[in-house]
């Protein structure tokens, strides 16, 4: 009798864990939920993705410890696409925000899907830039697939699930707790060939992802800032410890041996006649943005967001205290 428990245990998928409490029936909170869970994959858009199933993703089955069941909702053939995680802080610069977008833009043009937390800040930049290509975007969340936190996402959140991905390991009805975010970060790295981090602090959650990426073989790249910046020290300790240093999206084009030139191009046919007038009047020394307002009548407000546009298309770059420049491509 006691050499055939010993065998059960052995014979056991679940490891030390009882037969007798496997073969238990189901609690009544237990079977509701999982009646819950059916009646949700049921329904149009919503996938259940087992650990043995044939459409899991199988980049996510090379980390050490892969959820055994994802809920998903959109376009499930994202988590089988050349993806890049992008992170970073949450309480993000202007700045910051704008490099995300431009760098999820551009990638997600490449056909590189975008793979981030739908946290406020870079995460939810990096989604919008991916939305704006073919590689779309994948947001891995820290709660229930059907609890949306922050709440002020939820718009971008339906975005994704009509044009990208939503996806969970927890169950149905998840509330958000600060301890599940760092889990679900193994997620983003598990997906992803490599991980962006744009800003972060020195004790950044950002961090604990890229940390993820290096420990699952995965490439890490880092975006530098000024040194005076607290949401930069984090990016310069990846840097020193070895991440690549990016400053363009053709570096991460580069090391995934894509071609360049695409990204840039489509943006470009999209410029208003304002920001025509800027890059040509733009040289490759520093110009400060009042002063090109004053120089070519335009509007200040007209200006700073035709700047904008031709920063998230790559062909210009801001410098500290609001100066531009052309960039040489």
């Amino acid at each position: 009798m006691i050499d055939a428990a010993r065998q059960g245990v052995l014979d056991n998928p679940f490891g030390e864990l009882p037969l007798a409490a496997i073969a238990a029936p189901f609690s009544p909170r237990l079977r509701a939920l999982a009646e819950a869970t059916l009646h949700w994959a049921a329904q149009p858009g919503n996938h259940l993705l087992m650990l043995n199933d044939a459409a899991y993703p199988p980049q996510l089955k090379e980390i050490a410890d892969p959820p055994v069941l994802l809920h998903a909702q959109g376009d499930v053939s994202l988590l089988y696409c050349k993806a890049i995680g992008i992170v970073g802080s949450r309480k993000a610069t202007v700045q910051g925000m704008a490099n995300a977008s431009r760098f999820a833009r551009a990638l997600s043009e490449a056909g590189i899907t975008i793979v981030s937390g739908l946290a406020l800040g870079i995460d939810a930049a990096a989604h919008q830039g991916g939305l704006c290509g073919d590689g779309s975007t994948v947001a891995v969340v820290g709660t229930g697939i059907d609890v949306i936190y922050p709440a002020s996402n939820a718009p971008l959140a339906a975005r994704i699930r009509e044009a990208g991905c939503l996806l969970s390991e927890f169950v149905l009805g998840t509330p958000a707790r600060k301890y599940y975010f760092p889990i679900r970060n193994r997620i983003i790295s598990g997906l992803s060939c490599g991980v962006l981090v744009v800003e972060a602090t020195e004790k950044s959650g950002s961090l604990i992802t890229a940390r993820l990426a290096n420990e699952q073989g995965r490439d890490v790249f880092a975006i530098p800032g000024s040194i005076h910046s607290a949401l930069a020290k984090g990016c310069h300790q990846l840097i020193r410890d070895g991440a690549r240093l990016v400053d363009s999206e053709h570096d991460i084009l580069d090391a995934f041996g894509m071609r360049r030139g695409r990204c840039e191009s489509s943006m470009l046919e999209e410029l208003t006649g304002a920001a025509d007038v800027l890059l040509t009047a733009l040289t490759y020394d520093p110009v400060p943005a009042d002063e090109l307002a004053q120089r070519l009548k335009l509007d200040p407000a007209d200006t700073q967001a035709s700047l904008l546009a031709l920063e998230l298309a790559g062909v210009v770059e801001r410098l500290p205290g609001g100066a531009f420049q052309r960039l040489k491509r």
